[in-house]
C-alpha cells in the first residue's frame, strides 16, 4: 500500500486521513460559524466600547476634559481593533475566540495556515461588506465542501478543530 504524501507544515490532516487513532475534523457547518461570528462580535463591542471610550471617561474625570490626541487615538484603535483581532487571529492560531468556542479553524483549501496578507484582505472586505459577507453564508448549505462565497473568494474552508492534532488547548486521548 503506498504512502501518502507528508502535509506541509502547519496544515491540518485532509478529510479522511487517520491520525494517531483520532478521526480529523470536518468542515464546519453553518450554525456553528454564526454563533463562533456571535460569541466574536459580542467580544469585539465590549472592546471597542473600552478602548473607544473608558481612556477618555478617565481623562475627562481626572483632567475635565479629555486632550484631543487621546480622544483621536481612542478613536482610531477602536476603528481598527475588529481588523486587528480578525487578521491576528487567523492569521496565527488559525481561529477567533469564537472559533476556540466553538471549535472551528480558518485555514487554505490545501490545509495550511493563512497568511498574514490573505488573512488581512480576508478580515478587511469582510469588515467592509458584513452585509455581504452575511449573505455569503448561505453557500455552505450549497457547497459539499460547506464553503461560504468568500471562502472560495479566498481559497479557505473553515474547519471542526482536531484538538488531538492541532495540539491547540487538546486534552489527552486515549488510544484506540
Amino acid at each position: 500500500m503506498a504512502e501518502l504524501p507528508a502535509p506541509p507544515p502547519g496544515a491540518l490532516p485532509a478529510a479522511g486521513a487517520a491520525s494517531g487513532g483520532v478521526a480529523p475534523a470536518g468542515n464546519a457547518g453553518l450554525v456553528s460559524r454564526v454563533a463562533a461570528i456571535v460569541v466574536d462580535v459580542l467580544l469585539l463591542t465590549v472592546a471597542v466600547l473600552v478602548v473607544g471610550s473608558l481612556p477618555t471617561t478617565a481623562a475627562n474625570a481626572v483632567l475635565g476634559d479629555a486632550p484631543g490626541w487621546l480622544v483621536t487615538g481612542c478613536a482610531v484603535v477602536a476603528a481598527l481593533l475588529p481588523w486587528a483581532y480578525f487578521t491576528v487571529c487567523w492569521w496565527l492560531p488559525g481561529e477567533t475566540v469564537g472559533g476556540l468556542v466553538l471549535g472551528v479553524q480558518i485555514r487554505r483549501a490545501d490545509g495550511r495556515r493563512l497568511s498574514p496578507l490573505r488573512a488581512a484582505a480576508r478580515a478587511l472586505i469582510g469588515l467592509l461588506f458584513a452585509p455581504l459577507w452575511t449573505i455569503g453564508l448561505l453557500g455552505i448549505l450549497t457547497d459539499r465542501r460547506r464553503r461560504a462565497w468568500h471562502d472560495r473568494l479566498f481559497g479557505t474552508v473553515v474547519r471542526y478543530a482536531d484538538r488531538a492534532t492541532t495540539g491547540h488547548g487538546s486534552l489527552p486521548v486515549a488510544p484506540q
